[in-house]
């Protein structure tokens, strides 16, 4: 019995990660192909074994068949929305046309990101003309102290701030600020400017500079950056873009939340 336990354990640890396996391969953009045989070779197993793990997916809904080819299923598409912050699907319909607008100002990378907890959730991300060393994606999270559009989310939310300054800060890079007083000082800068720069202090070669959209209330609802290669993009000047766009973006968040809240 125990042995026939054991057994099924290991059974399903490994369907587990076939599946795992052939939903990453169905999710690499780089190869056009999604038919049984290309994805096997992705995943690396064999072509009955790809066949029978993708009816698994395709009954629970997970995978979708187009003809020969498979795709990922929309409720993989509805369960990742649970990566995002509450209320954040609404707040990324509003603000996406001033995030292309701040796209045609810069013309480099540039994120609408959300404070979740200690984390930023980026719900958007445009690719700029240049390449930068970017680690963000989108539903991705990453230390808020340690970006431009953490500090500037936190700087405008004093209890996310205290929970953040009240834990041990580790350092990312050699530029990342692990002091709580030198944070602490910086997010007060902040607030009194309205924007946040971050040179190397996550990422090493990458500079960014944020700005809150913020509500009637004042409070940020999101943040506005741009990203691009340390010594490439001017952060300075491309403030002064990023704050008249944050500004238009405050009253279409200021009209557009109201409605859904």
């Amino acid at each position: 019995m125990t042995a026939t336990l054991a057994g099924s354990a290991r059974d399903d640890r490994a369907a587990v990660d076939k599946a795992i396996s052939l939903l990453v391969a169905l999710g690499d953009r780089s190869s056009g192909e999604s038919g049984v045989s290309a994805l096997a070779r992705r995943a690396q197993m064999s072509k009955s074994t790809a066949y029978r793990v993708l009816g698994m997916l395709e009954r629970n809904g997970v995978v979708e068949r187009v003809g020969t080819d498979y795709r990922l299923g929309e409720r993989l598409h509805h369960l990742g929305k649970a990566v995002y912050a509450p209320g954040s699907e609404s707040i990324r319909d509003v603000l996406l046309p001033y995030l292309a607008d701040l796209y045609e100002a810069s013309r480099e990378t540039v994120h609408l990101a959300v404070l979740d907890g200690p984390h930023v959730v980026y719900l958007a991300k445009l690719y700029g003309h240049r390449p930068a060393p970017v680690p963000s994606r989108i539903g991705g999270r990453l230390p808020a102290y340690a970006t431009a559009v953490g500090k500037v989310l936190l700087a405008y939310d004093y209890e996310a701030a205290e929970r953040v300054l009240s834990q041990p800060l580790r350092s990312y890079s050699a530029s990342t600020i692990t002091d709580p007083d030198e944070l602490s000082a910086e997010l007060d800068g902040i607030r009194r400017t309205g924007v946040a720069f971050d040179n190397e202090e996550y990422q090493p070669g990458l500079a960014c500079v944020a700005v809150p959209v913020l509500n009637r209330a004042g409070r940020a609802v999101a943040a506005l950056s741009v990203a691009g290669r340390l010594g490439q993009i001017d952060t300075r000047r491309l403030s002064v873009h990023a704050r008249r766009v944050a500004a238009a973006a405050s009253q279409a968040a200021a009209r557009g939340l109201a409605r859904t809240a």
